[in-house]
């Protein structure tokens, strides 16, 4: 696998390609849709996936992206595909038309990601795959989180907050089967919970993905879920932040909150309220400012055509089930988040203690020690 995600962070700012590596989640809300104003630089687009299914494309992704690439001295062209396929192609066909140097994408799918990347290799534009690797397709380089280990924490979790119910049942609720990003994070929960689920410790009640990682679809599936199993659940494995708000909704309806452990990821300001409030146990933060910087010191490097300084920051490889490779790869660490630690990342992730603390909460903040 190379080096640590660590060491190739030491790397890049070795070198002078990364500025900034501090995991700061937290910028002024953008357009999602606006196109960043030129530096006079190459110009590199990037497409991001849509800004239903969380926050963190439009919050987070958006700005941070277009900062990190014009510290590289680059001209930033971002837009959004708002999970539609069609749309996704067009940006991409009108991106390619304007002869980017370079092309981030996170697709709505892996198809649609995968024949963009077709398009581009004959226009000799390399491509980053960003956050979501495209399976069957031909990018050059994949930036994002180890997020089999993503699955691995919210399992252990789930099993921790579960260690009083031995036997407890547990029902699974995916992200999309489209994003192969869900499928790693299952794997990941798969490994953790398989041994427990055969030696009786938990039992599996169900599972099932969400297409789309559409989170009203994935309350209504929760709550067919819950409904099939006579009512009872006693743990929810939920893939984000997202899709565990809507299985918590399902949960006051039926007077399960707060008595139910639900995972989650992105560690979202919803999701931290709610694991203050008592109805979440866990999140997962990934610090996309460390995410967002890495793939522009790739993107200053293939626009200078030095490949490589960009293979000497991807050391990792990711395989690509489906076309039989091994993509270039920079897999940074995720960090589980829970009530008790919730305080030592408001200062790096930047997430305001008043966002999470408002109200009903502040009592809640000043016991964990949350100014």
């Amino acid at each position: 696998m190379g080096r640590t995600p660590a060491a190739l962070i030491a790397l890049a700012c070795s070198i002078g390609l990364l500025l900034v590596a501090c995991g700061n989640n937290r910028l002024p809300e953008p357009d999602a849709d606006a196109a960043a104003p030129g530096t006079g630089g190459p110009r590199v687009g990037v497409i991001l996936p849509d800004t239903a299914t969380s926050a963190r494309w439009a919050h987070f992704d958006q700005p941070m992206l277009q900062a990190a690439l014009r510290r590289e001295g680059l001209t930033p062209i971002v837009q959004n595909a708002q999970g539609d396929a069609q749309k996704f192609a067009q940006i991409a066909d009108g991106m390619l038309s304007q002869r980017v140097q370079v092309l981030i994408i996170a697709a709505p799918s892996g198809d649609a990601g995968a024949t963009v990347e077709q398009k581009a290799d004959r226009l000799g534009v390399p491509v980053i795959d960003y956050d979501r690797l495209n399976v069957g397709g031909s990018a050059d380089y994949y930036v994002s989180f180890d997020h089999e280990k993503v699955g691995e924490l919210q399992a252990r979790a789930l099993a921790t907050a579960m260690r009083d119910k031995p036997g407890g049942q547990v029902i699974e609720i995916g992200g999309a089967t489209t994003d192969h990003n869900a499928t790693l994070v299952h794997h990941g929960q798969s490994a953790e919970l398989g041994p427990r689920y055969a030696a009786g410790e938990l039992k599996l009640a169900s599972s099932r993905f969400v297409d789309g990682w559409d989170n009203q679809a994935g309350g209504r599936v929760f709550e067919q879920l819950l409904t099939a199993n006579g009512g009872r659940v006693d743990g929810v494995l939920a893939a984000n932040d997202g899709l565990a708000s809507a299985v918590i909704t399902v949960l006051q309806k039926y007077g399960l909150a707060g008595a139910v452990p639900v995972t989650g990821q992105d560690m979202t300001v919803d999701g931290l309220r709610a694991i203050l409030q008592g109805y979440q146990s866990s999140t997962v933060f990934k610090p996309i400012r460390d995410e967002a910087s890495v793939t522009a010191a790739l993107a200053a490097a293939l626009a200078r055509g030095d490949t490589a300084a960009a293979d000497a920051l991807a050391q990792q490889r990711t395989p690509d089930p489906v076309g039989g490779r091994e993509v270039k790869s920079v897999l940074l660490p995720p960090q589980l988040i829970t009530r008790e630690n919730i305080k030592s990342v408001l200062g790096p992730a930047d997430v305001r203690a008043e966002e999470i603390c408002g109200g009903e909460l502040a009592s809640t903040c000043r016991q964990l020690g949350i100014a």
